[in-house]
């Protein structure tokens, strides 16, 4: 992965990064309320000798310091701790005073510091003076020879002891500070790894790398699809029902000099939008003047009855294993020219009925019927049926959904296609996330002055609006089952 990509996990993750630095700005937050206030009490020791001369002052000076290294443990030592912790206004057993207790040498120097941390302060000083005297006592004891009166080495109190008047723990600025800028490492570790696990499309780049077929449409995702599906009413004047139409633009003159006339819709596993695209697809080719039928091969869970509305019936399979005749279940839909076959029943051999002679034949006539055939077909991967049906078609349409179909089965379902010979006429990204940039154009266009304002300036009254036009049956698509949603389910941001 090079630098760009990284940055681009970055960018279509960033809420997994904000979502890190929160939760841990919020732990920090609530460990540093939780936590109990301990505050510092210091005391500076000076340690010297009553060597004379350069050269004794000089060896001195390297005795002490090794001397002054091993005080510090002498700080915290058993010993030191029993005798503080014998006088009574400290309060503490021995374990206590040590575990309060701790020392450092200031480098090449002579200097010892001890630090007492308590959560009471007035203890913290107590605790320091008395450790201060103790240990002035300790080391005149221990340094003084057998029948000497006194000791080679000695120690001086020259700071303190004094108390901090703001407690050292806990410190907010720097816990949220740290808490922050860890938080935002490993909100960029987690979206970074996401990024190189996540083998789902997130752009129409990759989905034609994957496909080896151009990109003809990426269709936005949009949350009121799953109350109206399809894009009649006002929602035909979406940034959705835009997409639909540059894929049908697309879909019509991707090969201008063998133009598809009978087009397989399918996409490698289900829920991805498939059948409500192809429903859409037809509806918009059937708005730009061409008579239109849309198949519902898909007869192991026909849905396109249900999507648009018709009452369920004979179809494709009654038609197949001739007990009717095709004009005989063919249903117009709305006011356009869009022509219907429904699934029909479903049959215990949907594969051996798709590639019969009896189907290659019905999309012989159905090509003298109309000008263009959509056919709705199963997912690739789990049956066959969507291999069969391509094969007789012009062209297959693949579809993936962002963010949720995996490339390895993208690009199993299109080598499927090619290894039968089916002629693979795009791919199209659905349920994609919305380029903000061109949402906010299409808006802004459609917010340009409006036909009042054009008649006023040319002193004209201003036409009556057209009302739109919905088709007979459209309220029966928001009454749906639950079974008919779940290639409307919400796309993983």
């Amino acid at each position: 992965m090079d630098l760009h990509t990284y940055l681009r996990a970055l960018r279509q993750r960033w809420w997994v990064v904000l979502a890190t630095v929160m939760v841990a700005l919020g732990l920090a937050g609530f460990v540093t309320v939780r936590a109990t206030p301990q505050y510092a009490s210091s005391v500076t020791f000076f340690v010297t000798s009553s060597g004379q001369g350069m050269t004794d002052a000089y060896q001195g000076s390297l005795f002490l310091q090794q001397r002054v290294k091993s005080y510090v443990d002498l700080l915290s030592s058993d010993r030191l701790a029993q005798t503080v912790a014998a006088e009574e206004r400290v309060g503490l057993t021995a374990d206590e005073v040590r575990s309060r207790v701790s020392a450092r040498v200031e480098a090449d120097t002579v200097l010892l510091s001890a630090t007492v941390t308590d959560s009471d302060q007035a203890r913290a000083l107590r605790l320091t003076e008395a450790l201060a005297a103790h240990f002035v006592k300790l080391v005149h004891s221990i340094e003084t020879p057998p029948g000497a009166k006194e000791p080679p080495i000695k120690i001086e109190v020259v700071g303190g002891p004094r108390v901090n008047a703001e407690p050292v723990s806990p410190r907010p600025v720097r816990n949220l500070v740290l808490a922050g800028v860890l938080g935002l490492v490993l909100g960029a570790a987690l979206s970074v790894l996401r990024g190189l696990t996540d083998t789902t499309f997130r752009d129409g780049e990759t989905l034609q790398e994957a496909t080896s077929a151009p990109l003809l449409g990426s269709i936005p995702y949009d949350g009121h699809a799953r109350s109206n599906p399809l894009i009649v009413g006002t929602a035909a004047q979406t940034a959705r029902a835009e997409a639909m139409r540059k894929l049908r633009t697309n879909l019509r003159f991707v090969d201008a000099q063998e133009p598809a006339r009978v087009i397989a819709v399918t996409s490698a596993v289900q829920a991805e939008g498939k059948s409500t695209l192809a429903c859409n697809l037809a509806i918009t080719l059937a708005e730009a003047g061409w008579q239109v039928l849309l198949v519902d091969a898909d007869l192991r869970r026909p849905r396109v009855a249900g999507y648009l509305g018709l009452g369920a019936g004979a179809g494709l399979t009654d038609v197949l294993i001739g007990e009717v005749a095709v004009e005989d279940v063919l249903q117009p839909w709305g006011d356009k020219s869009l022509l219907v076959l429904p699934g029909g029943s479903v049959p215990p051999n949907p594969s051996e009925l798709l590639g019969s002679k009896a189907m290659a034949d019905l999309l012989l006539s159905l090509r003298e019927l109309t000008d263009i055939v959509i056919i709705d077909t199963p997912p690739l991967l789990a049956f066959t049926d969507g291999v069969v049906v391509a094969v007789q078609a012009d062209g297959a349409l693949l579809v993936a959904r962002q963010g949720k179909t995996p490339s390895a089965q993208t690009a199993a379902a299109a080598q499927a296609l090619h290894a039968v010979s089916a002629r693979v006429l795009g791919c199209v990204l659905n349920m994609s996330k919305e380029n903000k940039i061109d949402v906010e154009q299409y808006r802004a266009y459609r917010r340009g002055a409006p036909v009042e304002t054009i008649a006023a300036t040319r002193g004209e009254e201003s036409p009556a609006a057209d009302p739109v036009r919905l088709p007979p049956n459209h309220h029966a698509v928001a009454a749906m089952s639950a079974d008919n949603t779940e290639e409307l389910d919400r796309v993983p941001r």
